[in-house]
């Protein structure tokens, strides 16, 4: 029984049954995004709109709620509902657009991940849906009339789950083969009188006919218990249902309702809403065949008792779809669980459990079809693709194709991939699909996806901007896990993703690097209101900013690209002289973050212990923007361990790196001092500063009046929050303040702050960057945790004690509270809502409430990886070489991990 879920990947993997080809593809929202976007000024949430969606086709995929779909998204099914009062069909989650939301976009509905498997064997989902009307119209007035400086207003707020006047919809998906998907959709009523509920399970084709022209247009239609979806390329399948009544319309827009001009077809998208919610019986066509079909079931449910209903998607048509139904329904619940108690360490308890697993399914209902051919969108709006027009979004990158399954941030707020998101989601995709997390960091790095000039595409609102450079770092944890996993390493996929990236890495080094000093000026780099100024546009005092941390990232990188260069010498020599030259780009960022710049501002600031980014003026003069924040910690980031017996394996390279060290005396003085330190077992530290300025910067980073919170380390120095940083140009002046929940910036549309809250991924990086120093400084290292306390920890302990701070944020305390719920009492009390776990973008810097997108399990996720990882590795492992599992050395190959 445990193995069967593994046996399924196996097989999925060899080509031997398509296990993934059905799966959670659907997104949460398509509508407001970039590729429906075909204004002429470029506003996405306002030329296609929440209320426009139920009526209008999209162009380049498709939404719904508990939506799955085929790996290239021609058939799609998902949940519509009706509870009688609400004013539509409630066919897609509702949230607020950029404008409407006092802290940006903000989806205003309730809906858990419970449960997922890899190959999606078995998922199961949770929707919280209110029996009195919704309140789409208060959630938008009250909100917008709402300051940056406010709360915002959530849907438990309005009072709408008041007396449990509401429905818990489980879906649930079993397979009982790769075409063969068993669905099970139970209402709970937890009001206390009965209610009528309208289920709407919905069949539809994603529009592809129109656009292209000459595109057969695929056909549903009713059958005998059944609608029967035939497609030219997916061939006949059947949705067999147990009663109900079939309703049959098109995907096809309401021209009338959208653009008052005539429709092609008297039966159009929102046909079957207006059929259920408002009675018009013509809306739906009485032949009962279309493109887009829902099976009507119209109940009502008495007060706590529940209602279930079934639906079976084949392709074959069963003459008896529900003799085995319970049985392969409850077998797939018995291989998940036994999936996950495998992959949960022993000592670990229920809840943390829990939020393992609801971490983990977050991240695998989180992959969505995402499809964008950028010159074909070009082409659309009018632009010569092959000639750049600034005024019209991404015009630069019309050599891009993505038409495949992609882990995306967040399944309603961010629905397209971000680069560095990715890079990070693929750490806890690997806990349980290897091959899924290389295809990730693969696709990015292809032809179609990365740039020819070698940058690699940020994310959908502009492909053009910067994102830290972590890709290598992901490729080589991936690469080294499923080592350790299997024995052996995936070479081709190690080589053809270091080509692609030594690409990316010379456009750094040819693009960022303003004055070829080795200092770098990355801009956005992720990091959305984090300083003084915009990042990405240009400064309002002229001139360029030399970044601390994107001159870190930069030194990461080339510890990364250098590791899985003497990885891949094994067995081909002439990486050997790749590493040498990765190890020289390396020395030179080391000697640059180090030295004094002109007019004595460097990134390093002697008097504080810390690193800024340094302001250059047009004039040549220069000032350090002292902010103390996340900027100042990625250097520490910026700590590998790499190499482990390489001075036996590759003498010519430990030499030749020597050889330079004495060749270059400002070198010398910096990496021969504290950068390339002997450690154990033949290992070597690779860190941009030495042991003087470590203690320095720790003493910052584990103040509790400074970075170290409750929930992690906070992304700005709580010091600002009664010494806010001013900066006056031109008689304006800007300023940085503390703030541990959301932004008051409009930078970035306002709906992003790392002006004080806790965000996971520098807080990985930072424990990884620990445990890498704990290996080579041993346990008799120790400084105070928190700065102070007078409590000694050494970096390991220091590492597990930021750890378990993040976990917290989402177990129960001794009250049952969740902080990451907040003041909601709903969440700590109720029994159906104290184990439902919601994995937020950020959280609040004192407090650990989620903040900022609600199902950004993308890098939140990371909190999986994190609890496992410290509940399997102690202390002496990590001395004997255990930090293998975090990154492992390619040079410890002797003791592989199981």
């Amino acid at each position: 029984m445990t193995d069967a879920e593994r046996q399924r990947l196996a097989e999925a993997d060899a080509g031997a049954a398509p296990w993934r080809r059905w799966g959670p593809y659907l997104s949460e929202r398509q509508w407001g995004t970039v590729r429906e976007d075909y204004s002429t000024d470029g506003d996405a949430w306002s030329y296609f709109t929440h209320d426009q969606a139920r009526s209008r086709a999209y162009r380049w995929g498709e939404d719904g709620i508990a939506g799955v779909s085929d790996d290239k998204q021609r058939l799609c099914f998902a949940l519509a509902l009706w509870n009688g009062r609400d004013p539509i069909l409630k066919e897609r989650m509702f949230g607020l657009t950029n404008a409407e939301g006092n802290h940006g976009e903000d989806v205003k509905e309730y809906w858990f991940h419970l449960d997922n498997t890899p190959t999606h064997s078995y998922m199961k989902y949770l929707y919280k849906y209110p029996q009195n009307a919704f309140p789409y119209a208060d959630l938008v007035d009250t909100n917008r009339a709402r300051g940056r400086r406010d709360a915002e207003y959530e849907l438990l707020d309005t009072g709408v789950f008041d007396e449990d006047r509401y429905f818990d919809v489980v879906v649930e998906y079993a397979k009982a083969g790769p075409e063969d998907l068993l669905v099970e959709i139970t209402a709970h009523n937890r009001g206390p009188d009965e209610a009528p509920l309208h289920l709407l399970p919905t069949l539809w084709f994603r529009h592809t006919w129109s656009w292209a022209g000459g595109t057969a247009v695929p056909a549903l239609r009713a059958t005998d218990g059944a609608v029967r979806a035939d497609h030219g390329e997916l061939g006949p399948r059947w949705l067999h249902h147990q009663g109900g009544e079939p309703l049959f319309t098109d995907n096809e827009t309401d021209n009338e309702r959208i653009f008052g001009s005539p429709n092609t077809t008297p039966y159009v998208k929102d046909g079957i809403g207006r059929r259920v919610v408002h009675g018009e019986t013509t809306a739906v066509n009485p032949a009962r065949t279309g493109t887009k079909a829902a099976v009507h079931h119209v109940l009502t449910v008495p007060g706590g008792e529940s209602t279930t209903i079934r639906l079976r998607l084949t392709d074959t048509e069963l003459s008896a779809p529900w003799a085995d139904f319970t049985q392969v329904m409850d077998l797939r619940r018995t291989e998940a669980d036994a999936f996950y108690d495998a992959l949960t360490p022993e000592g670990m308890g229920d809840d943390e459990r829990r939020m393992v697993r609801q971490a983990l399914a977050g991240m695998l209902w989180s992959k969505q079809y995402y499809h964008l051919d950028v010159e074909r969108w070009l082409a659309e709006h009018g632009v010569d693709p092959l000639a750049a027009d600034p005024r019209i979004r991404n015009s630069g990158w019309y050599h891009m194709v993505n038409d495949e399954i992609m882990s995306m941030p967040d399944t309603w707020e961010y629905p397209w991939f971000a680069a560095w998101d990715l890079a990070f989601h693929t750490l806890a995709l690997a806990m349980v699909d290897i091959s899924f997390a290389k295809d990730q960091l693969e696709v990015l790095l292809r032809r179609l996806c990365l740039h020819p000039n070698g940058q690699i595409p940020a994310y959908e609102w502009n492909f053009g901007d910067v994102n830290p450079p972590v890709h290598a770092w992901a490729v080589l944890f991936v690469y080294e896990l499923e080592k350790h996993r299997t024995g052996r390493g995936d070479r081709a996929f190690l080589e053809n993703a270091f080509q692609k990236l030594m690409k990316n890495f010379t456009w750094w080094l040819n693009r960022k690097d303003t004055d070829g000093n080795n200092v770098f000026q990355g801009g956005f780099l992720g990091l959305d209101n984090i300083g003084v100024f915009d990042r990405s546009a240009p400064l309002p005092t002229g001139g360029h900013l030399d970044q601390a941390d994107g001159t870190a990232w930069m030194a990461l990188y080339c510890q990364n690209l250098l590791d899985i260069a003497i990885e891949l010498a094994v067995d081909n020599p002439v990486y050997v002289e790749q590493a040498q030259m990765l190890f020289e780009h390396f020395a030179w960022i080391a000697v640059a973050m180090n030295r004094m710049g002109r007019d004595n501002a460097s990134l390093w600031d002697e008097e504080d212990g810390f690193f800024y980014d340094v302001l250059r003026l047009p004039d040549g003069s220069a000032t350090p923007l002292k902010v103390r924040s996340l900027v100042g910690l990625i250097p520490l980031a910026a700590t590998s361990v790499i190499g482990g017996r390489a001075d036996r394996a590759f003498p010519e390279l430990v030499e030749g790196a020597k050889e330079f060290i004495r060749r270059h005396p400002a070198v010398e003085a910096v990496v021969e001092r504290h950068d390339l330190g002997a450690g154990t077992d033949g290992r070597y530290l690779f860190a941009l500063f030495g042991e003087d300025r470590l203690r320095r910067v720790l003493a910052r980073m584990l103040d509790e009046d400074e970075f170290l919170g409750p929930y992690g380390i906070r992304s700005l120095s709580r010091h600002h929050a009664e010494h806010p940083y001013t900066f006056e140009v031109h008689g304006q002046t800007y300023g940085v303040g503390y703030l541990p929940a959301e932004s008051d910036s409009g930078m970035f549309g306002g709906n992003s702050n790392w002006r004080g809250p806790v965000w996971f991924p520098i807080n990985v990086l930072i424990i990884r960057a620990l445990l890498n120093l704990h290996v080579c400084h041993g346990p008799a290292f120790t400084v105070e945790c928190p700065t102070g306390s007078g409590r000694r920890l050494n970096l390991y302990e220091v590492a597990r004690e930021i750890s378990d701070r993040l976990t917290a944020t989402f177990l129960r305390d001794a009250d049952g509270r969740r902080p990451v719920h907040g003041a909601q009492a709903k969440f700590a009390k109720d029994p159906h809502w104290k184990d439902l776990i919601l994995f937020h973008e950020y959280f609040h810097g004192d407090d650990g409430a989620g903040l900022g997108a609600s199902h950004q399990t993308g890098w939140t996720g990371l909190v999986a990886a994190l609890a496992t990882l410290f509940h399997t590795l102690d202390a002496d492992d990590w001395q004997r070489g255990g930090r293998e599992a975090l990154e492992p050395s390619p040079g410890d190959r002797e003791e592989p991990l199981s």
